[in-house]
């Protein structure tokens, strides 16, 4: 690092602060990185340098004070000053009318209809995560508790402190001392990823996202700092001294948003119990479309002062009121046990249930997840278990309930030969998953046949599910290359194929061979490589040879590249029947636009910065944005002066709005590919 001057070093550590807060947050909460591990790890490094030569610089709001806090023997307890109260229960929307009855009842003359005194209420998402007080005193994060008994909670600071979510020092000016409630829950995405990298390492997966951010605050040894760096806060009340001015719910909201705190952007202002009725409807139709699992809504009168008239009683508010969700989980019997071979000859035992309805939904089959799992819950064909269906979580058994056992319960384990092919399974030392030895097993080709024709990667029209079973078990495909030799005579031979679905299936398959480098490397099913890591790899290299002449070291030196990807992508392109698949389908006529090897800031869309906001229909959020900085631009998280495109998909947030105030170009996704297409 190059020596600075004196007068520099503020101003170095103000900047460093600010750059390493706001890569944590697209790192941890958006899953929109910019940067490289190494990279962010660097800025840290240089920021403890300076703060270790300058220790009276050290502020109490820097990234520093988050990391390597000593783990405590155990946790104080901490009493709240205003008790963390539960809420009450509506089931369904009388009894949401009859809240509203008693509303009206017991503020009596405080109601008069036209007057701005009238009943409005104000609907926020109920997460399912941990409730958490912090508090705030000239600014500064001094103690963060959870709920506990709602009197007692346990003071978990030094955990809080490792959530980039949760402001380490309030923006703008605040009281001497405020208090700030709020839930804090895992992100599904960040779930499913920390979920994968522990079935990696060859530990259990967590039961859900809500038991996974509740154990994260309670860590005191090995703490895993990924977890808690993972978790969202989001900021819902305020407590003591509440500023002047701020008089609704809806204000209350807004002064946390601008303190530096996460607010759900779907709280909403319902003008009577009709419109809550409606909100709890819509939250429930979106209930799977959010970052974070939610169980319901939380109604509150929007007014402060009528919330204060009606007070408390001695477990809740009588001013708010939770409105749940229909639930997510039931009781059903497991009839049977099955090993389902998967894409990569992983064997996951899957449960067949006495078909029950889930959250809406009907359910006939539960993960299992491995033989560990079940062993731990002991598991058992004719069992009555809890079934739960979380977003779009494959259903899984919770809990087995042991009091209604039959006694021909029987136990089962997963088979020592494929139930496919009859080759013996495997299960390495220190993995969970149990494998099929046989890399030619049908199980795993009619998966890789599946991925490959899918939307996501060569996108084969005419090529269903039952179709490829067919074909494999015809004997028609062997490999995956097999599928661009198809005859048309012996699909002819086939049952149900008539003259014209043979000619649609090859068809699809002349016009699928059209495609490009990122769709063929997905399409080839490479452990760790979906469209992300497959959009980076042709932006970065421009045509396939160069990718697999790429050693692992190559490869790991790629911004946004780990060692799990490099070393995946690596061992497949060093295996000879792999590289034996690739040169085949090359010569059966894949084929895609070579270019040339772009490096960050390189491209047609050089010096231009976008803004990406709502679901898009084609490509993930992550895609688009690789796409973009594929060709130079430069996606960034907020809409400022300096944004040249906001691309607004479905249900756009708040960005979209900021766009239209700014009078910037809004793109919608089919712009984005016009743009993108140069």
């Amino acid at each position: 690092m190059a020596s600075k001057s004196t007068a520099d070093v503020p101003r170095r550590i103000g900047e460093l602060i600010e750059a390493i807060d706001r890569h944590s947050r697209l790192y941890y909460l958006e899953d929109a990185p910019e940067i490289s591990d190494t990279e962010w790890d660097r800025l840290l490094r240089e920021l403890q340098a300076l703060e270790e030569a300058h220790p009276e610089l050290l502020r109490p709001d820097s990234p520093s004070q988050r990391v390597g806090a000593p783990p405590a023997e155990g946790f104080a307890e901490v009493r709240h000053r205003v008790p963390m109260l539960s809420l009450a229960n509506a089931k369904n929307a009388d009894e949401m009318r009859e809240f509203d009855e008693r509303m009206k009842r017991e503020l009596g003359d405080e109601i008069e209809i036209g007057d701005e005194a009238e009943i409005s209420y104000v609907g926020e998402p109920k997460l399912d995560g941990a409730g958490i007080e912090l508090v705030y005193e000239k600014g500064l994060l001094t103690v963060g508790t959870t709920r506990g008994d709602g009197q007692t909670g346990e003071d978990v600071t030094a955990n809080l402190k490792q959530a980039g979510s949760i402001p380490l020092r309030l923006r703008g000016t605040a009281p001497d001392r405020i208090s700030i409630r709020g839930e804090v829950a895992l992100p599904v995405k960040a779930f499913k990823r920390l979920n994968a990298a522990r079935l990696e390492r060859g530990l259990e997966p967590f039961a859900n996202p809500r038991n996974a951010a509740a154990g994260s605050l309670r860590q005191l040894h090995d703490i895993d700092l990924e977890r808690l760096r993972s978790l969202e806060f989001r900021a819902y009340d305020l407590k003591e001294n509440i500023p002047e001015g701020v008089l609704t719910q809806m204000q209350v909201l807004e002064q946390l948003r601008s303190w530096g705190f996460i607010v759900s952007e779907d709280s909403e202002l319902c003008a009577d119990i009709d419109a809550v009725v409606d909100y709890h409807r819509r939250m429930i139709e979106g209930r799977n479309d959010q970052r974070v699992e939610i169980d319901g809504i939380v109604i509150k009168l929007n007014r402060l002062d009528q919330q204060e008239e009606l007070g408390t009683l001695s477990r809740s508010p009588r001013w708010a009121i939770a409105f749940k969700f229909p639930p997510q989980q039931a009781h059903t019997v497991i009839e049977d046990i099955e090993a389902s071979v998967g894409r990569t000859g992983a064997l996951t035992p899957v449960a067949r249930l006495r078909p029950v309805h889930v959250g809406g939904v009907i359910v006939s089959n539960a993960s299992l997840h491995n033989q560990d799992e079940i062993d731990r819950k002991d598991v058992r064909i004719g069992d009555t278990v809890i079934v739960q269906r979380a977003g779009d979580v494959i259903p899984q058994v919770v809990k087995v309930i042991k009091s209604k056992r039959p006694k021909r319960a029987k136990k089962w384990k997963l088979p020592k030969h494929c139930p496919v092919c009859n080759d013996p399974t495997v299960r390495l030392e220190g993995e969970v998953v149990t494998r099929c030895t046989n890399i030619d097993c049908p199980a795993q080709l009619k998966n890789n046949v599946r991925h490959l024709a899918s939307r996501g990667a060569l996108d084969v029209e005419g090529l269903g599910e039952k179709r490829v079973d067919q074909l494999v078990e015809q004997g028609l495909l062997r490999r995956l290359s097999d599928l661009f030799s198809l005859d048309r005579n012996a699909l002819l031979s086939l049952e149900r194929m008539g003259e014209k679905s043979a000619d649609n299936l090859l068809a699809g398959l002349e016009k699928a061979k059209d495609t490009t480098l990122a769709r063929f490397l997905i399409a080839l099913g490479i452990q760790h490589v979906g469209e992300t890591v497959a959009e980076l790899m042709a932006g970065h290299f421009g045509d396939l040879d160069p990718l697999m002449a790429a050693t692992q070291e190559d490869l790991e030196a790629i911004e946004g590249v780990g060692t799990i990807i490099a070393e995946s992508l690596a061992r497949f392109f060093a295996d000879e029947r792999n590289a034996g698949e690739v040169a085949r389908l090359r010569e059966l006529g894949l084929r895609w636009q070579k270019a040339e090897p772009r490096r960050p800031g390189e491209g047609t869309l050089s010096g231009t910065t976008f803004v990406l906001t709502g679901t898009l229909v084609n490509m993930s959020r992550a895609v688009a944005k690789q796409r973009i900085q594929n060709a130079g631009g430069k996606v960034t998280s907020s809409v400022s002066k300096k944004t040249d495109y906001v691309v607004a998909g479905a249900d756009p947030g708040s960005k979209l709005s900021q766009a239209q105030e700014l009078k910037l170009a809004i793109l919608d996704e089919a712009g984005l590919e016009k743009l993108l297409a140069g």
